[in-house]
């Protein structure tokens, strides 16, 4: 099966730096020198496009622009671009949300994905009126999502849960096709989550062993209620010609955060309620000396920014390598990024996707090749 490979939309704003953002971090900080007006957004998400990039994570939170507004103006400037969506249940009505996901997938007939995010920070949570702690949040995720893919399938919903009630709900159009949903959490309770209601399992870009016990964990709980998830992997991306250029850029991305900035940042993630985040505090303890905690595998970004923290750093050739390594243990979509997001979609598209396409694991979106379902195996030609 051909991988696929989705770019991000920086609604809060780009820069040659890390712009940070969310998941722990006051509303308000972040910023870019690159403002994320629709006219720069679409730059990005045409490049995409063209590079072979089967969709764009588009954030939410109270530190970007919203995301269903942005995506449904950027349909219009792009021909087949998927968006996938990022989606608070606290936020929006059950009922309303498959309303606008049916609604879309009218207009632009297949281009919608859909990231459900729980809510991972109280603080912001209440900002929007939602005060459920986090394990009440995904009870009323899975609430949500439970009406929303009856919706979906057409039938009438009648729902009383602890959280959620709707009578007599049903959608004038369902969405054809209804989107996939993916989802991540790295608690108990996302797992169940993940398991009954998830397409798509995504976790952010932890070393390959960590990231198989998720795999391992999240396919035992789906199969338990009989199903099975896809799953996919969060990842910044620094690829160069040579491993040396892409180091040089690592640690001039290094050099532009002060001793300062790491603390104040590190202080604010520390009090995180998300478990995921946790899980890349410890990768890196807050040093700058031990960031490197797998081959390619860098955890600075993390060190000024919440949420996704690792990237892949290397040769063209190296992050292909590892691609495939994550491919070996079951991950089969990666949603990627990097700073800035224009420049480094056309390093990796125009170096590492054609890598990967002579290796037989992808191939173009819509290519003659993949409609034909042919396959060429042609091994890494070296790390270059």
């Amino acid at each position: 099966m051909s991988l696929t490979f989705h770019w991000f939309l920086p609604t809060y704003g780009d820069s040659r730096h890390i712009v940070g953002g969310g998941h722990g971090l006051p509303a308000g900080v972040a910023g870019g020198q690159r403002p994320a007006s629709l006219g720069y957004l679409t730059q990005i998400a045409r490049a995409a496009e063209q590079l072979g990039f089967e969709g764009a994570l588009t954030p939410t939170g109270a530190w970007c622009e919203d995301a269903w507004l942005t995506t449904a103006m950027l349909a219009r400037e792009t021909e087949h671009l998927k968006f996938l969506i990022a989606l608070r249940p606290g936020v929006i009505a059950p009922t309303l949300a498959a309303q606008m996901a049916a609604t879309f997938q009218r207009h632009a007939p297949g281009r919608l994905l859909l990231n459900i995010v729980t809510g991972g920070e109280s603080h912001e949570q209440r900002q929007y009126g939602d005060f459920l702690d986090k394990d009440a949040r995904y009870a009323r995720t899975g609430e949500f999502l439970s009406i929303v893919r009856d919706l979906w399938q057409g039938r009438t919903v009648d729902f009383d849960g602890e959280h959620l009630r709707v009578a007599q709900a049903r959608l004038a159009r369902v969405p054809a096709p209804v989107p996939p949903v993916y989802f991540g959490g790295s608690s108990a309770a996302a797992g169940e989550v993940a398991a009954r209601f998830s397409d798509v399992y995504l976790t952010w870009g932890e070393p390959p062993a960590q990231v198989a016990e998720k795999i391992t964990w999240i396919r035992k709980l789906a199969a338990d209620v009989g199903r099975t998830v896809r799953f996919g992997i969060r990842l910044h991306v620094i690829t160069r010609d040579t491993a040396d250029q892409a180091w040089a850029e690592a640690r001039r991305l290094l050099d532009g955060f002060s001793p300062e900035a790491i603390r104040a940042v590190q202080d604010g993630l520390a009090r995180s309620e998300s478990e995921g985040q946790q899980r890349m505090l410890a990768l890196h303890g807050g040093r700058t000396d031990r960031l490197e905690v797998a081959p390619n595998l860098w955890a600075g970004i993390g060190l000024v920014r919440g949420g996704a923290g690792t990237a892949l750093v290397g040769s063209h050739a190296e992050v292909a390598e590892r691609i495939v390594e994550y491919q070996r243990i079951g991950v089969e979509e990666f949603v990627l990024s990097g700073h800035p997001h224009i420049e480094e979609a056309y390093w990796f598209g125009e170096g590492v996707l054609p890598r990967l396409a002579e290796a037989g694991v992808w191939r173009q979106p819509g290519s003659e090749a993949q409609e034909a379902g042919t396959e060429v195996q042609v091994p890494f030609a070296g790390r270059g």
